[in-house]
């Protein structure tokens, strides 16, 4: 993600303080001079098929991103090209580098795959008035169990 022109600063997984203005200082971007990041964490993996052989292992993630909004500067736009900057960055690889099998559900009956947004819109962050938005990605790996 930390490609992604513009996108501020990207964090490995949630970060938490205590106070508002610790949080404020790890999704503070310099290069843009306001709150601008975003993290990764994973929110559940589920395992099926044959333990002692083969199986099927579903992740889903959860990527939030944080900005903060200026009515008269019209940052929603440039938070929502973040958005599908993000988005965009993954199609190319499905992959994601040799690290997952693909990003997709195996069963894949709505045809969903790649980056989902789920939700987006102003909430107040380190008491800050920002944009947010919750995406998720399910990733698949076929794992070979056998001895």
């Amino acid at each position: 993600m930390s490609a992604i022109p513009d996108i501020g600063v990207v964090q490995k997984f949630e970060r938490y303080a205590k106070d508002e203005a610790t949080l404020k200082k790890f999704y503070y971007s310099p290069a843009h001079g306001n709150l601008r990041g975003w993290y990764v964490r994973r929110l559940a993996t589920s395992e099926s098929g044959n333990r002692q052989a083969s199986s099927v292992e579903v992740c889903t993630w959860r990527i939030r991103g944080y900005m903060s909004l200026s009515d008269a500067a019209e940052t929603e736009l440039v938070f929502d090209d973040l958005i599908e900057g993000v988005r965009d960055a993954f199609v190319p690889d499905e992959s994601l580098g040799g690290l997952v099998d693909q990003c997709s559900d195996p069963t894949n009956i709505d045809g969903v795959s790649g980056i989902q947004l789920i939700d987006a819109g102003p909430v107040m962050f380190g008491g800050v008035l920002c944009h947010s938005a919750r995406l998720e990605l399910l990733t698949v790996r076929f794992l070979d169990r056998s001895p």
